[in-house]
C-alpha cells in the first residue's frame, strides 16, 4: 500500500502541475465539462432503464399506445445519446493531447538543457534506457490512459451509486427462512451484487496480478529491439563496408529472443484473464435474470420491472468490476508511468549532482576577462579515476594551441569546457562575452534542407545564398550548391569527408572568435586537412584554436602545445 502511495503521490508531482499551467482557465474549464458530460451519460443511461422498464410493461399490457409513446422516447434518447457521446469524445480527446502536450515539452525541456540529453547517458543506464520511446510512448499512454481510466472509473461511481438506490427499490424485502427462524432481507438484489462482483473483482486482480510485469518488460524490451533497430540503420555504412550484417543478424536475434519469451509471460498472463472473463461474462448475463425471476414468477413484479432489475443490476455489478474490467489497462498506464518517472528522475538526479557543490566537480567561471584559463584542472572517469591532473594553462586570444598525445581524454577537455563533463575537479575560466565554437569529428547535419542543415542551430533564412555560394567553393564542396534546397537526410547520404568539409563550411559561416577542433578533419587526407587548417587560419586570422589532432600537419599552424 505504501509503494501505491508513493507511486500515485510522484504521478501526481510529475504530471499534476497541468492544471495550474498557463492554460489553467481553458484547461479546468474542459475539466468541468467533462466532468458535466460523464453525469450526463449516467443520467441517460438511468433513463433507458426507466424506459425499458415501461417497455416491457407496455408489451405485458398489450397496450399499442404505450408502444407508439416509448417508440418516440427512444428516439429522443437515441439523439441525446449521441450529442453526449460525440461531445464528450471531443472534449475527452482535447484534453488528452493538451495534458500529453504539455508534460511532452516538460520532459523535453528538461531532457534538451544544457547537454543533459548526453550527460545522463553516462549514469544509471538500467533505469532511463531508451528516452526516445519514453518520451514519445509513454507520455502517450500515461496522459490519455490516466484520463481515459479516470472518466471510466468516475461513470462508474457515478452508476454505483444511482443503481444501488434502483436496485435497493425494486428489490423489495425477502423473507429468508432457516428454517428454525426466518428474518426480513431489505434491498437483496444489491447486496448479491456486491458479493458476486467483489468476488469476481478480488478474483480478476489476483489472477492478472503478473499482467503488469510482463506488460512493462515488453515495453522494455520492444524499445531495446527497436533501438537496436534504429542504431544499425545510422550505422548503415560502417555495417555494409567491413560485412557486419551477420553479426547485426544475431544482435537482432538476441533482442527478439527476448520479446518472444516476455510476449510468451503476456500471453500466459492474459490467458488466464481471457479464462476468467469469459465466464465471468457469461454467468453476468443470465445471473441476475436467475436471482430476480422468482419474484416475478410470484407475482410481486412486472415483466418492466423484472428487465430493469436485470439492467440495474448488470450496471451495479459493472461498476464495482471495475478495478477487474480495467486490469489491462491500468498495467500499461503504471508501466508507463513508471518508465516515465523513472527518466524525469534520473534527469533530477543528474542536476542534483552537477549543480550541487563538490570538490570533486569541475567549476565553470566566467570572469570579465577575453582569456580561456585552466587552473589545475583535473580529468576524471565517472568511477573517480584521474585521466590527466595538473592542467594549468592560459590561453589569450588569438592564440593557437595544439592538444596532442591521448585524443580521447582531449575530448573530455573540450567537454568540459562546454559544461557537459563535470567529473574532475580544478576550474575553468571562459572567456566573457564570447561563444565557443565546437568542431567534432562528425557535424551534426539535421535532416530537411542542405541549407537549414548548414545554417543550424540558427534559422536558415539567417545565412544569405551569396556567401554560401563563396564558403562552399572554399571547402571544396561547391558541387553541393545546387543540392541546397533539397531535402534529405544528409548524415546518410553525405561521406564523411564531404560532412566534415560541410562542418569547415558552418565554421566560416558563424566566424567564431574562439573555436575548437575536434579531429574534425580526420577522414581527409593529410594535405587535405592541412589545406582546412590554413583556410582557417586566412579566413579567421583573429580567432583562437584549439586543435586535437596528433599529425604532424597541424603543428604548422600551431604556436603552442598540450601534450596529454
Amino acid at each position: 500500500m505504501q509503494a501505491q502511495r508513493g507511486f500515485f503521490i510522484q504521478f501526481l508531482r510529475l504530471a499534476g502541475p497541468f492544471w495550474s499551467s498557463e492554460n489553467k482557465v481553458i484547461i479546468r474549464q474542459q475539466t468541468l465539462f467533462l466532468i458535466a458530460l460523464t453525469v450526463l451519460q449516467m443520467v441517460l443511461a438511468v433513463i433507458v432503464t426507466q424506459w425499458s422498464a415501461a417497455l416491457f410493461d407496455a408489451i405485458e399490457q398489450r397496450s399499442m399506445s404505450g408502444l407508439l409513446t416509448q417508440i418516440g422516447y427512444l428516439f429522443l434518447i437515441f439523439i441525446s445519446s449521441m450529442v453526449v457521446t460525440s461531445v464528450h469524445l471531443k472534449v475527452k480527446r482535447s484534453l488528452q493531447i493538451g495534458w500529453r502536450a504539455w508534460l511532452t515539452e516538460r520532459v523535453i525541456g528538461q531532457w534538451m538543457n544544457k547537454g543533459r540529453h548526453y550527460q545522463v547517458t553516462h549514469i544509471q543506464t538500467s533505469e532511463h534506457d531508451n528516452p526516445d520511446g519514453r518520451i514519445a510512448e509513454d507520455i502517450r499512454i500515461a496522459t490519455d490512459e490516466a484520463i481515459t481510466l479516470s472518466h471510466s472509473l468516475f461513470y462508474s461511481l457515478l452508476l454505483l451509486i444511482s443503481f444501488t438506490e434502483i436496485l435497493w427499490h425494486l428489490s423489495g424485502k425477502v423473507i429468508l427462512d432457516l428454517g428454525l427462524f426466518s428474518f426480513p432481507v431489505y434491498g437483496y438484489l444489491v447486496w448479491i451484487a456486491v458479493i458476486y462482483s467483489s468476488a469476481a473483482s478480488v478474483l480478476g486482480w489476483l489472477i492478472g496480478k503478473p499482467l503488469t510485469i510482463a506488460t512493462n518488460e515488453m515495453q522494455t524490451a520492444e524499445a531495446n529491439f527497436r533501438f537496436g533497430l534504429v542504431k544499425a540503420r545510422e550505422h548503415s555504412q560502417a555495417i555494409a563496408l567491413i560485412h557486419g550484417e551477420i553479426n547485426e543478424q544475431q544482435r537482432f536475434q538476441v533482442f527478439f529472443q527476448e520479446i518472444i519469451n516476455v510476449y510468451n509471460h503476456q500471453t500466459n498472463a492474459w490467458s488466464n484473464i481471457l479464462v476468467f472473463n469469459s465466464g465471468y461474462s457469461v454467468l453476468s448475463m443470465a445471473f441476475p435474470v436467475l436471482i430476480a425471476a422468482p419474484r416475478y414468477i410470484l407475482g410481486n413484479i412486472t415483466l418492466g420491472a423484472l428487465m430493469q432489475s436485470v439492467q440495474a443490476f448488470q450496471q451495479m455489478s459493472n461498476a464495482l468490476s471495475w478495478p477487474a474490467n480495467n486490469m489491462a489497462g491500468i498495467a500499461q498506464w503504471r508501466a508507463s508511468v513508471e518508465r516515465v518517472i523513472s527518466l524525469v528522475n534520473a534527469l533530477n538526479e543528474l542536476e542534483s549532482e552537477i549543480t550541487r557543490p563538490d570538490p570533486q566537480r569541475i567549476q565553470i567561471e566566467k570572469p570579465e576577462q577575453n582569456v580561456l584559463v585552466f587552473n589545475n584542472l583535473s580529468i576524471a572517469k565517472l568511477s573517480g579515476e584521474v585521466l590527466v591532473s595538473g592542467i594549468n594553462e592560459r590561453i589569450r586570444q588569438g592564440e593557437h594551441l595544439l592538444i596532442k598525445g591521448d585524443t580521447a581524454t582531449g575530448a573530455k577537455l573540450f567537454k568540459a569546457m562546454a559544461g557537459l563533463w563535470p567529473w574532475g575537479s580544478g576550474s575553468i575560466e571562459l572567456p566573457d562575452g564570447e561563444p565557443m565554437f565546437f568542431m567534432s569529428p562528425r557535424p551534426y547535419l539535421p535532416d530537411g534542407t542542405l541549407r537549414a542543415a548548414i545554417c543550424y542551430p540558427c534559422l536558415p533564412e539567417g545565412c544569405s545564398l551569396a556567401s554560401l555560394d563563396d564558403l562552399f567553393n572554399l571547402a571544396g564542396v561547391g558541387y553541393l550548391l545546387g543540392q541546397l534546397e533539397q531535402v534529405d537526410a544528409w548524415d546518410k547520404v553525405l561521406t564523411r569527408e564531404q560532412q566534415q568539409r560541410l562542418g569547415l563550411v558552418r565554421l566560416l559561416l558563424y566566424a567564431p572568435k574562439w573555436v575548437m577542433i575536434e579531429e574534425a578533419f580526420d577522414s581527409l587526407s593529410p594535405d587535405g586537412e592541412e589545406a582546412m587548417l590554413r583556410l582557417i587560419c586566412q579566413q579567421l586570422p583573429d580567432a583562437t584554436l584549439l586543435t586535437i589532432s596528433n599529425q604532424p600537419t597541424a603543428e604548422t599552424f600551431h604556436s603552442r602545445y598540450l601534450i596529454l
